[in-house]
């Protein structure tokens, strides 16, 4: 029996691996060591939770036991850290699908504990499947978050970037215009939050800085 403890313990820090692995390559948070111990711990406290107090139960035959006890209790847990990956900046809500990811590695790591290897062997899947093949496809159909900063001796020039950008993006949160500079050599500097489909935000935003040389962008991201 502790053969098949020790397997189940190894194959879910295995697949929790993967997936941290992948959060690993796209330089998040929460990466190979974060999701590789998630899934390992959740797969313990599993087997802890069925197999634990044997010894006491036999000592005390009026006993009962509640095998699902410390299984719940890591999905509260696991709440917590998730809940740290998660980030409000700039209008935009970070880290959400990390987040995400780490609760169902601690799923995984449940599923191995209780010794349900093909479905978490799918699960595993179902999941690299959705960051990766998915990211492909949703970069082409969905949108993306973005801040520019540009800077102009013009702040009429700027105002009518603001309007085009306005115009044509899905949605604009906010923008601030401001001055800097000296009074002989005046500087315009604007930063914009906005969201706007990402097949075309490259090639949306080249054209329209094109027609407007005087306009640097200072940042993008």
């Amino acid at each position: 029996m502790t053969f098949e403890f020790f397997l189940r313990i190894f194959i879910a820090a295995i697949l929790g691996g993967l997936i941290g692995l992948e959060r690993e390559y796209r330089a998040k948070d929460a990466g190979f060591r974060t999701h590789f111990l998630v899934a390992l711990g959740s797969a313990l406290f599993m087997i802890l939770s069925q197999f634990g107090f044997d010894t006491s139960l036999n000592l005390d035959r009026t006993a009962s036991l509640d095998p699902s006890r410390i299984a719940s209790q890591v999905v509260t847990g696991i709440g917590f850290i998730g809940a740290g990956l998660i980030i409000f900046q700039r209008n935009v809500i970070r880290g959400l699908t990390t987040a995400a990811g780490l609760w169902v590695t601690s799923a995984i790591g449940l599923t191995c504990g209780a010794g349900l290897y093909t479905l978490a062997f799918a699960t595993t899947a179902l999941v690299l499947l959705c960051l990766e093949v998915l990211n492909v496809i949703m970069r082409r159909l969905g949108t993306r978050n973005m801040s520019i900063t540009l800077q102009s001796s013009s702040k009429e020039n700027l105002k009518e970037v603001t309007a085009l950008i306005k115009k044509e993006c899905v949605e604009l949160y906010t923008y601030n215009i401001k001055e800097k500079g000296s009074a002989n050599e005046k500087k315009y500097c604007i930063t914009i939050e906005l969201k706007v489909k990402r097949v075309v935000y490259d090639s949306w935003m080249n054209g329209i800085l094109n027609e407007h040389a005087d306009i640097e962008i200072v940042s993008m991201e």
